[in-house]
């Protein structure tokens, strides 16, 4: 398993930080294949700068044959270097493994502000590779405690399932989003598991990661069963 976090790689008005992960597992697909990308939300305070909510992202990634994790890094910095928009200020984190300590490094972002210089000591402190690709770099924040946070496997928004080119939406059959990748479908108030039927998955399909599991929680209503979008 490789981990991957990337953060603050927009500005207001341009494609945001989830469209390029997408963007980035579709170019490394020949050799990568994309497990899951996940949304983290990050600390709300108007002393961090952000564009609009403070989300980062994660991917998980398998090699295809000799892939190696080396190989993938270079990729993904060209790629993010050419996508680099002025004013941004991305950072990049790699690595083959992640430590507890990354992880509560994650989660004391999503609930106080940390300074630029604690990431980079911490990633070094584990021989994690972490970089910024611009501006004040402030992005490698982000991107580390994305890649703590995906590999706690109980956190955050899933906005990619494997390498599959759509997007599902609308009415969808319980089958099929499992054979998508959704690996439960569960009632929010209950906790009952829904093993058939059709879900309203919305404008996009926007499940939840869980205990290393992609999860949509979706809810009762009077037009039906509706999926229910979490942070």
């Amino acid at each position: 398993m490789i981990y991957v976090g990337i953060d603050d790689t927009d500005v207001l008005g341009s494609p945001g930080t989830n469209k390029l992960a997408r963007s980035l597992i579709r170019r490394v697909a020949a050799k990568f294949r994309c497990i899951v990308a996940v949304r983290h939300q990050l600390l709300l305070d108007r002393r961090v700068p952000y564009t609009a909510k403070n989300s980062s992202a994660s991917i998980l990634f398998e090699p295809r044959g000799v892939g190696s994790i080396e190989e993938l890094g270079e990729w993904l910095r060209r790629a993010m270097l050419e996508w680099f928009i002025e004013g941004s200020d991305p950072g990049l984190c790699i690595t083959g493994r992640v430590p507890p300590e990354v992880t509560r490094f994650g989660r004391r972002c999503q609930q106080q502000l940390v300074q630029q210089q604690a990431a980079r000591d911490l990633a070094a402190a584990h021989d994690i590779r972490l970089e910024g690709l611009g501006g004040t770099e402030d992005g490698v924040i982000g991107a580390l405690a994305a890649a703590g946070l995906v590999a706690g496997g109980n956190d955050g928004r899933v906005v990619n399932i494997g390498n599959h080119p759509d997007e599902l939406a609308g009415q969808q059959d319980v089958s099929l989003l499992l054979r998508r990748g959704v690996a439960e479908v569960r009632l929010i108030d209950s906790g009952k598991v829904v093993r058939d039927g059709k879900i309203d998955v919305g404008k996009r399909l926007r499940p939840n990661y869980r205990h290393g599991r992609i999860v949509l929680f979706v809810e009762e209503t009077p037009q039906g069963r509706r999926a229910v979008r979490i942070c």
